[in-house]
This record gives structure tokens, sequence and C-alpha cells, in this order.
């Protein structure tokens, strides 16, 4: 592949509203989702997964002779009748492979039927009989925990600089200690995971809803024991994933080795496999429960000696993950001296993973309220305080900043909010039955980039250009913001550029996740275009066509790289009840360039409800004794609803980023979540005079107001 430094682009269509490409495909309904890719000549075959009852043990022995006799069974596969895997060394993908469970929820069986009822009633009829074993699934303060070798995101797993034990020993400094924690939270996109897979004995196709068409394929293949060219995965239209469709999950496995026993005798016969919302909870991953102890050490005006963060999560026994939930605290404020640690309980649970913002988002809901108490024992503006705080070059790496303007977004904000006319006291204003209080907290995250990406330019005719590369589009707009940069590099109209996404057979693309798709991919378009303006000259034929990828572009070694922004809440507190409402939010960002001004401000509009919805409302239960989500649907894991959300309003600042991508953006897709249930918790405290560290929040916690000092 070739590949070269992209130039900045001049915007045209960049940073102008348009519409998106696949607008009127999804409001008419003829956009295809990864469920409705059936052949009409062949109905699918149903695949349903039968999920194991117990949290630790070993299958002895799976009874399927009533399911088999149903009408419309066809077979059913278990770890003794599936196929073989070549690679087992990922336990949470080697599915149907041996007879341990590892934890509730694991796949044990797999029905085909020729109708997902027959599917689903043949599931309910299998027998499964298990060597149950003790299993350990309580995640408290009294389970044991060990120190990752590194956390998510390649980060140290611990990190410290400076004098700790100075900075506790000032004379008159001021301390804030605090323990802080977040619950399990279930990504749970419109889209459940699913999949259509077809095997015709070479080449096994995949529609999936997946977030990384080449990550799945690259991952899959070697474990089936194919080639990566024998395995094509598609993902035209995606119903959204927060993450939990970033990496390959054991549903897309089970489906690829249904079509593989279905393709061995039926060549080419589709198998549909849509994973259930109940059985999301324990096969899609999920954010893993948090607790965090900060502690700050200030002068009396509020400045800091020190910050300590020490986080613990959860991960599974048999496949680590680690949420990088205290690397936030190493940048985000100046202080002589900070210190930060991981460590992670390993127990008998399905594995965690990626949700929105992971690290950032329990991380500095810890420190967001921490910092809100310490504004409270100095007596200084909570806005104040991060302004007196703020550091001129990164305090983890020394490097001086791209664009840090944390400082103009919490200005704005305030400015916008009305901060201003804020009483200092809490619980000064009510209306009616309603206290009424104000919050705000800052939002940083880094400006990642994924190299590897290359992209195909096509010249047509009547000057048009077809561009093509394997990102996919999972709700956010990427198709819509490609072809903006695309027409921009190649110095057109956005009408006379084709955008071609979401399958193998196309250009590598890495994830659509990190807030780090279009930056990495809009670059890979941007130096795909300088090589076909090499190779064919300014204005090529028709017919000619160049592959090429982008050197690695965001100035990483000279420079620390991250967006920042400043979320401001009203919360009302029921006086006789404890309900809270979010009556109204504004959120001011820093991230360079807009690319679409519409598709942007609905992601970090998206973001601050779902940072609200944490606020107020998720909060997943595992039961220890038997180690299952009892919460695993959407009546008993509450989300945020239309009636939850009241006036949100967002801006960011007018800046162009041309250290981060050659488009002179960066990421938008997490910002909008990190703070956001903190500047929640704070105003919940303006309101009441109650201080609750643990999300999500309760009416409990706000019944019986305590008498203020």
């Amino acid at each position: 592949m070739t590949t070269l430094r992209a130039e900045p682009l001049t915007a045209r269509s960049m940073g102008t509203h348009h519409d998106r490409v696949d607008g009127p495909e999804k409001v008419t309904g003829r956009a295809p989702y990864a469920a409705e890719h059936a052949d009409p000549a062949s109905p699918p075959v149903a695949a349903w997964m039968v999920t194991s009852t117990v949290a630790r043990g070993r299958v002895l022995r799976v009874d399927a002779s009533a399911a088999v006799e149903h009408p419309g069974v066809l077979r059913v596969l278990d770890h003794e009748s599936a196929p073989r895997l070549a690679d087992t060394e990922d336990e949470e993908l080697a599915v149907l492979q041996d007879d341990r469970v590892r934890f509730r929820g694991q796949v044990v069986a797999l029905v085909l039927a020729d109708t997902a009822e027959a599917a689903r009633e043949g599931a309910r009829l299998v027998r499964v009989h298990y060597a149950e074993e003790p299993h350990e699934a309580a995640y408290d303060a009294s389970t044991a925990t060990y120190s990752p070798e590194g956390v998510n995101a390649g980060h140290e797993t611990d990190w410290a600089d400076g004098d700790l034990e100075a900075a506790r020993g000032t004379t008159g400094a001021v301390v804030v200690e605090g323990d802080y924690s977040t619950p399990h939270e279930f990504n749970s996109p419109m889209e459940p995971h699913a999949a259509v897979v077809s095997w015709d004995g070479t080449t096994l196709t995949m529609w999936d809803s997946t977030q990384a068409v080449h990550a799945v394929a690259r991952t899959l293949a070697p474990m089936l024991g194919l080639d990566p060219a024998q395995v094509r995965v598609a993902a035209p239209y995606v119903g959204g994933g927060f993450g939990s469709k970033g990496l390959p999950h054991a549903p897309e496995m089970v489906a690829a080795l249904a079509a593989l026993a279905v393709g061995t005798d039926d060549p080419g016969r589709r198998v549909r496999l849509v994973t259930t919302r109940q059985q999301m909870f324990a096969l899609a991953g999920y954010r893993t429960a948090t607790r965090s102890a900060v502690r700050l050490v200030a002068e009396p005006d509020g400045t800091l000696l020190s910050v300590e963060h020490d986080a613990t999560s959860q991960t599974s026994r048999f496949k680590e993950f680690a949420e990088q939930t205290a690397t936030a605290a190493r940048m985000m404020y100046a202080a002589p001296a900070r210190r930060t640690t991981h460590r992670v309980a390993g127990l008998d649970v399905n594995v965690p993973s990626w949700m929105r913002a992971p690290g950032e988002m329990p991380g500095m809901f810890a420190l967001e309220v921490a910092m809100d108490e310490l504004a409270v024992a100095t007596g200084v503006d909570p806005v104040t305080l991060r302004e007196r705080n703020e550091p001129a070059t990164d305090p983890e790496t020394g490097k001086p900043w791209n664009e840090r303007r944390l400082v103009e977004c919490l200005v704005r904000g305030a400015e916008r909010f009305g901060w201003a006319d804020r009483p200092t006291a809490p619980r000064a204003t009510r209306d009616g039955d309603w206290w009424v209080g104000t919050g705000v907290a800052a939002a940083t995250y880094p400006t990642l980039y994924m190299p590897g990406n290359e992209a195909r330019i096509e010249t047509l005719d009547d000057g048009r250009y077809a561009v093509s590369i394997g990102a996919v589009d999972i709700g956010t707009g990427a198709r819509t913001v490609l072809k903006q940069i695309s027409a921009d590099a190649l110095g057109v109209d956005p009408a006379a550029v084709e955008v071609h996404v979401g399958d193998t057979d196309l250009p590598f693309a890495t994830v659509a996740g990190g807030s780090a798709g279009t930056a990495s991919w809009g670059t890979a378009i941007a130096a795909a275009v300088q090589q076909h303006r090499a190779d064919h000259g300014a204005h090529p034929e028709v017919g000619t066509h160049t592959t090429a990828g982008a050197e690695p572009y965001p100035d990483m070694e000279g420079h620390s790289l991250h967006s920042f922004g400043a979320t401001f809440a009203e919360v009302r507190v029921h006086a006789w009840t404890g309900e809270l409402r979010v009556s109204r939010m504004v959120g001011v960002y820093s991230v360079g360039r807009v690319i679409n001004p519409t598709t942007s401000r609905s992601q970090l509009l998206g973001g601050m409800v779902m940072g609200i919805s944490g606020a107020l409302h998720e909060d997943g239960h595992r039961d220890p004794r038997f180690g299952h989500v009892v919460t695993q649907d959407l009546a008993t894991y509450h989300v945020a609803a239309h009636a939850d959300i009241g006036d949100l309003q967002v801006e960011w600042l007018d800046e162009v980023d041309e250290l981060a991508t050659p488009m002179g953006g960066r990421g938008i897709g997490e910002i909008g979540i990190v703070g956001t249930a903190a500047s929640v918790a704070n105003a919940a405290w303006h309101a009441t005079g109650v201080r609750v560290r643990d999300l999500p929040l309760t009416a409990d916690a706000f019944l019986d107001l305590p008498p203020l000092s």
C-alpha cells in the first residue's frame, strides 16, 4: 500500500450543513439492516442460542431430543457437534468448543430451524445438564483485586509524579477525600447484535451489525481456519452500537459456525441469528462497574497541590478487560504531584468491553464531583476553581497542548447558561415543590488516530468520482461527512462524489470507535486523493483509480492532543418525593473544525442524553447468587426517554486544528457524555445540600434532607 503525508484540506463543503445521504433510505424503510439480508429464492435458516443457567461448571449432556422432534427444527449444535475452530485461544469467541461454563448466559447450544418461531420453541425444549461448580460473581468493596498488565487503550496501569507526602503535609492545606462509584452499564442500541451468514464451501459471507467489518473478518478468519480473503463481511446499515459492536462477540462466531454447519449440506444457504434483548446483557459487552477513591489536596484558594485517583473495576476470570478509569486525572489539572492506580477483580462473569467513552466517563464523574467538593471546601466558585488549575502543558507528558481551550468553554458556557446569577449556598432556590440547583463539570477526550486505513479513488464520467473505504456508518453520519471531506479533497461539489462504505471488499478501514473514525478515514481519503492526482494528473481520465493510505498524522510526538468541553446543568429535585429532573443543560466544546454542523450537533446532544441517562437511570444489577444480570431488558434496565430530557443546548468553539487531521477536526462521538453525569450530581447537591457520590442518583437519597449548617 502506498502511504504519504496528507496535506491540509481547503474547506468548501466542510463546516457547512449537508443532508444525510442515507436519510431517504432510512425514513422510508428501504435501508437493510443486518438481519434483513434474506435471499428471496431461499428462506434463511433461523438460529436461536441456548444459554447457560449456571455461572460456572461443566456441561454434562445436552438433551435435544424434544427439540429436534418439534416441527421445523432442523438440528441442534452443541460443544460436541459444532464445527471445530482452528484457534481457541480467545475464550470469549471459542464458543461451543468445550464443555466448560465460564459465566451465566454463555452459549451452550444452538437450535437451527426453518423459522424463528420454531427455533425459539426448540431452544426452550433443549435440556442442558450441568456439573455446577462454586462461582464468584459479587463485586463489592471486599472483592479481591489484582494489578493488570495494562489498561484499555494501551495506558500504563499505574502512574505517579511529584512528592505526594509534601503536598499532604502543606500547612493549612484543604483536603477532599471521597469514594465514588458507577454501576454496570449496558450498551442498548436500537438494533441488537445480528448477522446473516452463508458458506458456499469457499467463502464465508456475513452481513453483520458491527462497527468494524475488517476487524470481524480478520478476527474470525484464523479462528475458523480460513484465509481472511475467504471471509467477506458487510455492514451497509447499522442501528447504533456505542462500542458494543466495536469488537466481535460470541453471537458473530455462533452465526459463522451455524453457517459452516448448514453450508456443508446446503452450500450458500443463509443463516440468520438475532440476539434477543435479554441475551444482549450477557453476550454484547458492557461497561464494568467502577469504584474510585479520589483525594485532592489544595491551597486555601483552591490551587491544587496533589491529585490522587485509585480506581478498581471488575473483569471476567477468563478474559481480561481493564477500564482506564483514572487516566484523565493524570492530565486534566495542574498540580505538583499526582498518582493514579488501576486494580481489577477477576470474577466468573461475562467479559466487559467498550461503552461510549470507556475510562473517561466513569473517571471524570469521580474527578469532577471531587472538584465540586473542593470548590465548596475552599469557597471558590466551581468555574473559577477549574480556571485556577489550568496547566500550561500536559501534566502527564510535559508536552505542549495542540488546543487546550477549556477555559473558553467554561466562560462561554457560563455566559450562555446564566451562571453568574447562581446563588453560592445550596438549597437556596425553590420553585413550588421543587428545589432547584445548578452544577458544572469539565469534559475531555483524547484525540485518537488509527493508522493503516486506505481509500480507493476512481474517476467516473462527467467530472464525478467514486470514493471507497471499508468504514462503517453506525448511524453517526459517516457517509455524509466522508462525502464532504472527499469533495473538498477532490475540489468538486459533494454531488459529484459517490461514497462506498461498509464492506471488506473495499479498502481496509479501522473501527468506528474511539472518536477516531472520521479523523482516521478522512485522512486516508485525503492522502489517496493526493496520490491519485500524482499518478494521473489534475484531470484524470475516466476509469483511472488509485488506492492509497496516510502516514500517521496527528503530531503525537510533539504535542498532547485532546478535546475539551464544559457542561452546565440545572436540576430540579422534588421536595416531597426526591424525584430528579434535569430541566436544562448547556454543553460547550472545543473539538476542532466541525465537518457537518447537523450531524455533529446530533452526536454531541446524543452524548449529553446518554450522560443524563447514566446520571439518573442506568443501573445494571448482577445477582451474585446466580451470576446473571437481573436487569436484562429495557423494562428493568432504564434508559432516558423523551420525558426525561429537558432543554438541551450545544455549542462548539470556532477553530481549525491541523495538527490533528488534514480536515482540521477532532473526534466528537464521545466527549458529549464525559462530565455530563458529574454536572447533574453537582447540580443536585446545589439544589438540596445532599452530596451523592454514586451513580445513578435516585430519589431515596434526597428524601430526608439534612439541616443546612
